[in-house]
């Protein structure tokens, strides 16, 4: 079963695109971005880890099994690649512009975990971004979007 799910999510039709890159999955290529962003700051979170959890169950309706088995090759292939283009570029050729807007604010919702975007974050989902074709006005709305709904599952603050 592993390897079939392997297979699954490394390729999606011919072994290479455009350019001799690599095809790949729309799921890795989500789950790679979203890695990403959590390896872009100082640490990574058993909470940010749960956030992208929950983003890859919600998007693509996998089971708990099979986010972990996506996760795990995601952050591997995070580990090992150069640039972002691989991805980038998969997501380009297989969703609407909507969907890839989508994409930036899962990234943002990552980035808001633990409360707050720190630099290396915003620098990444801005070049994601711009790879993706995503306007800067798009981008900021789902950053002010992602940090709402952070602020709205936060709860009230006590004072």
């Amino acid at each position: 079963m592993f390897r079939s799910l392997l297979a699954f999510f490394q390729a999606a039709g011919p072994a290479s695109g455009e350019a001799g890159a690599p095809t790949v999955s729309v799921e890795l290529a989500t789950a790679v971005l979203l890695v990403e962003a959590m390896r872009a700051d100082q640490g990574v979170s058993p909470e940010e880890q749960a956030a992208i959890a929950r983003a890859l169950q919600d998007r693509f309706g996998l089971q708990a099994g099979q986010v972990q088995e996506l996760l795990a090759l995601a952050e591997e292939r995070s580990r090992k690649a150069n640039d972002f283009f691989t991805f980038t570029h998969a997501l380009n050729e297989r969703l609407t512009h909507a969907e890839k807007v989508q994409v930036i604010e899962q990234m943002w919702q990552v980035a808001w975990v633990d409360g707050s975007a720190d630099p290396g974050e915003s620098h990444v989902i801005s070049r994601v971004a711009g790879l993706l074709h995503v306007t800067h006005g798009e981008y900021i709305a789902a950053k002010l979007h992602a940090q709402q709904a952070r602020l709205s599952a936060a709860g009230p603050s006590p004072g």
